[in-house]
């Protein structure tokens, strides 16, 4: 995917000079001056004339990461800050989850209180681990995840990386016709019904998304399974704890599948067999009536391969506890053995936002928990 300059306005590209330190804090808060506060203040003055020259507006995608002080801090204060402006309008997150090896000390204390105010203020959240997404790039460039894990993985680029969170966004928010009006255009919904179709629970809003592209439309949903149990065995994560200590399988409360360049239909005359397959391999709750909801689209995304279909699946799935855990786990850990606390309150962070943080990711947990009980 490729946007020319034209795509953007000139005057809402904002460039901030200085980071923020790895820093949740220095994010969120920054220093209590003008030139500090300008980033914010610049942005949601770009947001209010953009949504003024709306006829209706719907909602913001945000995309940023967990682990550095801008993206998490400064994240989590434009998520906060767009909900109290713009109360009716939707937002989606789209995060990325540091690497588990790690990347900042801070990692865990930025990941927990930005996981916290999402949970808070955003409506759904597309969270893109590093690990995974690296391992599914080694996966279809046909070399072994273990080499790639022990350091090996020079050859898998960043901008590789990139490119594929940014396909599996096109997969599911470029327009479809399953949502396109009578007259044919699109009004961009595609955000909006993503989750009402997938988070219909608003304490249960952390999705999982994969996507593969080939041109057999079964051989599209065997391999996207398969990147579900692989994920699951190389991670540990086939299993999980619930609150009273019993061990259960992962489960998902609702997915969505999104096919296109369906040019032969071959999505509508096996569609029953590809639901079933996506209930059974998702393992949907009993309690959603109907847990699988699917979009159609007559074009592929890859305009240099006209007959290649792609399959994007997004789902709400239970595997997002064994992350929340891990982030709690060594939050708390640091933060009772008060490692890296100064830096924190050094920039106006308190201690009730971390018991707060703390709280909230622990009765998410115990929702995703109870839900599949």
């Amino acid at each position: 995917m490729c946007f020319s300059s034209r795509s953007f306005r000139d005057t809402n590209i904002i460039l901030g000079h200085g980071g923020r330190g790895n820093n949740w804090a220095y994010g969120y808060h920054g220093q209590h001056s003008e030139s500090e506060n300008s980033l914010l203040k610049q942005t949601m003055e770009s947001l209010r004339k953009e949504v003024e020259r709306r006829d209706s507006y719907s909602g913001t995608v945000l995309l940023h990461s967990l682990s550095g002080g801008t993206g998490s801090g400064l994240g989590a204060r434009l998520c906060e800050t767009i909900r109290e402006e713009f109360p009716l309008g939707h937002i989606l997150s789209v995060t990325v989850a540091p690497h588990h090896m790690g990347e900042s000390p801070l990692q865990h204390f930025n990941s927990l209180l930005c996981l916290s105010w999402l949970q808070r203020y955003a409506d759904g959240v597309l969270l893109f681990h590093n690990d995974d997404v690296l391992r599914r790039m080694v996966a279809m460039s046909g070399r072994k995840t273990a080499d790639a894990m022990s350091g090996h993985s020079s050859q898998i680029s960043l901008s590789a990386m990139n490119s594929h969170i940014a396909s599996c966004l096109a997969g599911l928010m470029y327009p479809v016709q399953t949502l396109t009006t009578g007259s044919g255009l699109s009004i961009g919904m595609e955000p909006w019904e993503l989750l009402r179709s997938v988070c219909p629970m608003p304490s249960m809003k952390f999705l999982h998304v994969t996507q593969r592209s080939t041109s057999d439309l079964m051989v599209l949903l065997e391999s996207a399974l398969g990147c579900l149990m692989v994920k699951d065995a190389v991670q540990g994560d086939s299993l999980c704890i619930n609150q009273q200590g019993h061990l259960h399988q992962h489960y998902s409360t609702a997915v969505l599948a999104v096919a296109r360049g369906n040019h032969d239909n071959s999505f509508f005359s096996s569609v029953n067999s590809v639901l079933m397959k996506l209930k059974q391999g998702y393992r949907c709750v009993p309690w959603n009536p109907t847990p699988i909801d699917y979009w159609t689209e007559l074009t592929s995304m890859f305009l240099s391969r006209i007959k290649s279909q792609s399959l994007t699946l997004c789902a709400n799935h239970s595997s997002v506890m064994d992350y929340l855990n891990r982030v709690l786990e060594r939050a708390r850990a640091m933060y009772e053995a008060h490692a890296y606390l100064h830096w924190y309150w050094k920039y106006h962070c308190e201690e009730e936002d971390f018991r707060q943080a703390f709280e909230t990711l622990g009765t998410v947990l115990e929702d995703y928990s109870s839900a599949g009980d």
